[in-house]
């Protein structure tokens, strides 16, 4: 039997099975078997295939020609590869589409986050992120959201904590150098009436010796106040154009009277006004030249120099003393509060110095030796009107 009878008909391919195929399928038993047969000139493949019955008896064989020529079949293959391989380009680019868009869709969400995550900071409040999708997303963003207000809560305590710290440290401060005045006062006081109480001939030298003792500790308790007053009032700035040099002159004046104090003083700086609270940059130079002229008593005369000259964009004052230098371990607490190298005082003068010249948009620094003494240098920007 055949699909097409008329090849058999006609006479084109014999009736009978190719001998080789019928050797391979029925005495070799081959499950199928392909072979290449010719019909003239005309090359054509062929299959065998057997057909078996329920009781896996072979009965027939299956053969089926492929009658087109190689050159088709290849063609076939070829078209059939191409097809192929569109397919797997087609599959392969829309896969890389949707896995980028859900890249895209993933990454955009991670950048809110991390966007988010950058802008966390202490010293503002923090936003928290909406994000209505139950997912692994939205499970990291519950935890920033907790982590947020978890540092709200922290930074509350701690702003707490650091205000009643400051303020604990303060009344310290306050209390021991009230004390120091205090003590003094008792003692002249308890001694004075000590003398009235034996009926001493000399209580009016004592009672004059008290006076002076007394105001002496009032004008430190009053200089103390003072100084906690600035300390405390440092942001209260009202700005201004103020000249360096005019504000020097007038200081270097003050201190001309004393015989034992030579100021050294030269300007060479084109333009010496700046923009700053004109008061604060009078206390600023009064400290300096104040601290100059106390590391340098051992010297007589004592000498400062102070020079003011250009910067870049701005003006550069240098004060120097002749006194025996800051040791090396007290050189990085030099600015810092209720830090100081007297034997009195509350620590506060340089920084207050630093203070104005930072609300000033300046900078402070200095260099020091132990055998050449120490400079302070300013730099302010200048202000062009």
């Amino acid at each position: 039997l055949s699909t097409i009878p008329y090849l058999y008909n006609k006479g084109i391919m014999n009736r009978r099975m190719d001998p080789s195929a019928f050797f391979q399928m029925h005495h070799n038993r081959r499950a199928e078997w392909l072979q290449e047969e010719k019909v003239g000139n005309f090359s054509y493949l062929s299959i065998y295939v057997p057909i078996r019955s329920e009781s896996e008896e072979t009965f027939a064989y299956l053969n089926i020609p492929y009658l087109n020529s190689q050159r088709e079949l290849n063609e076939e293959i070829s078209n059939f590869l191409v097809t192929l391989i569109n397919l797997n380009a087609f599959i392969f680019l829309l896969a890389g589409a949707i896995a980028f868009f859900l890249a895209n869709k993933i990454t955009s969400s991670f950048s809110i986050i991390t966007a988010k995550m950058r802008e966390v900071n202490l010293g503002r409040v923090n936003e928290e992120i909406v994000w209505k999708n139950r997912d692994e997303i939205g499970a990291l963003v519950n935890e920033y959201n907790t982590m947020v207000q978890k540092l709200e809560a922290s930074a509350s305590a701690l702003a707490k904590s650091e205000r009643e710290g400051a303020w604990r440290e303060m009344a310290r401060q306050v209390a021991h150098e009230i004390k120091n005045p205090l003590t003094p006062m008792k003692l002249s006081i308890q001694h004075l009436q000590r003398a009235i109480d034996s009926g001493a001939p000399n209580v009016k030298d004592l009672s004059e010796r008290m006076a002076a003792t007394l105001i002496e500790q009032i004008d430190q308790l009053a200089k103390i106040a003072a100084d906690f007053s600035q300390f405390a009032n440092i942001g209260n700035i009202r700005p201004e154009q103020v000249d360096v040099v005019q504000v020097l002159n007038s200081l270097i004046g003050l201190y001309s009277s004393d015989p034992k104090l030579q100021i050294h003083f030269s300007a060479t700086a084109v333009n010496t006004v700046i923009y700053a609270d004109k008061t604060q940059v009078n206390r600023l130079f009064t400290n300096l030249i104040k601290n100059a002229i106390e590391a340098s008593q051992q010297n007589d005369p004592v000498n400062i120099y102070i020079s003011v000259r250009s910067a870049q964009d701005g003006v550069l004052i240098a004060i120097r003393d002749e006194g025996s230098g800051i040791p090396s371990d007290m050189r990085e607490k030099i600015f810092s509060p209720n830090f100081t190298t007297k034997s009195s005082g509350t620590g506060l003068g340089l920084a207050i110095c630093k203070a104005i010249v930072e609300k000033a948009n300046g900078q402070v620094w200095f260099e020091t030796s132990e055998q050449s003494g120490t400079t302070f240098f300013l730099s302010f920007p200048t202000h062009k009107s």
